[in-house]
């Protein structure tokens, strides 16, 4: 039987995608090489995969002088990589970009192993720009950065199939039903503190909205419930959360941003500043709102004001979203993906 290693983390982001490929992947015995922490707390409870552990190094773009040593714990990462790629013996990699994928790349470069890396934002981030230089084939989420080399191929972004199978009538039972439209606040798996600071008094919005707020779990009991308002440390499953929600209110990150397009859900996103981020969601965002999937607000210009007139002005045009929306088609990365895998393999 084949091998596949998966890699990628420091964010749900890089972690969900693999997986999605991972489900609908057959005939490869599954490996998956990641830190302690995020990546392995999720890819075990998944199941069907091994997890091995790296130590793994991180660019501190806040404290540049941190940065002093990054070289040699790289150095030393790598060298944990290829001894786990050596015990696997695996015939490709899958990688979906995070500072835990550029040691297991350079590895996988050392011992001749095919990498196949996606990127999920409109512009590369640091460590595919790294491995797209010995990579096999790049996959790009954007058509437009598939425009950046002629080596990068426009797969789209890889989405759990479950996300499309959600069942609304299941969360209307939690929460009651309500006649008026509901909006969803998705603010991570550890809430986001911009959201929570909106929303601390949500009656601006529940007068005409029913709001469900993911508020993150170290975060639910500083939040008290009222009338219309709904917060919750996190939503399980998600895709019953979708599939009640008549909006989405979220940050700017490509998989939630795509899992959005795949549903055909309008968004509202309100993008990560480039103090807090390298300003890929910024870019997300405007290519989004372009297009007219959805609508943003740039971190110095939210307020409960400006949330709730582009809430409203949304609500009154919602068809013209909708109608754009359905222009995407349907998203058929899982598939290009594992194509590309079999290729390589």
């Amino acid at each position: 039987m084949k091998k596949i290693v998966f890699t990628g983390g420091g964010t749900a982001g890089h972690i969900y995608p693999n997986l999605a490929i991972a489900e609908e992947l057959k005939g490869f015995e599954m490996h998956y090489i990641g830190s302690h922490g995020m990546e392995e707390d999720i890819v075990k409870k998944f199941g069907g995969i091994s997890f091995h552990e790296i130590e793994t190094v991180k660019f501190d773009r806040a404290h540049i002088f941190k940065n002093a040593l990054l070289p040699f714990k790289l150095l030393k990462a790598v060298t944990a990589a290829k001894k786990v790629l050596k015990e696997i013996s695996p015939n490709v990699i899958f990688s979906k970009g995070g500072y835990v994928s550029v040691p297991v790349a350079r590895a996988a470069k050392k011992l001749g192993i095919p990498v196949i890396t996606h990127e999920s934002d409109l512009s590369m981030g640091l460590a595919n720009k790294l491995i797209a230089r010995s990579a096999k084939a790049v996959c790009t989420t954007f058509y437009e950065t598939s425009k950046l080399n002629k080596n990068y191929i426009w797969t789209g972004q890889p989405i759990r199939r479950g996300i499309l199978s959600g069942d609304r009538s299941k969360v209307l039972a939690k929460i009651g039903y309500s006649n008026k439209p509901i909006i969803l606040f998705v603010g991570g798996s550890l809430g986001s503190v911009r959201m929570n600071e909106l929303l601390k008094d949500p009656s601006f919005l529940t007068k005409g909205f029913t709001v469900i707020h993911a508020v993150g779990k170290n975060n639910i009991s500083s939040i008290s419930v009222q009338p219309g308002y709904f917060p919750l440390a996190y939503l399980d499953p998600i895709a019953d959360f979708y599939a009640a929600a008549d909006l989405v209110v979220t940050r700017a990150g490509s998989g939630v941003i795509n899992e959005l397009l795949a549903l055909k859900k309008p968004m509202l996103m309100l993008p990560l500043s480039k103090a807090a981020s390298r300003g890929d969601q910024i870019e997300n965002a405007k290519l989004f709102s372009k297009l007219g999937y959805g609508e943003m607000i740039l971190d110095e210009n939210l307020s409960q004001e400006k949330l709730s007139q582009t809430i409203e002005k949304m609500f009154k045009n919602i068809n013209f979203y909708k109608k754009n929306l359905q222009k995407a088609g349907v998203n058929e990365a899982n598939e290009k993906i594992i194509k590309l895998i079999e290729k390589f393999s």
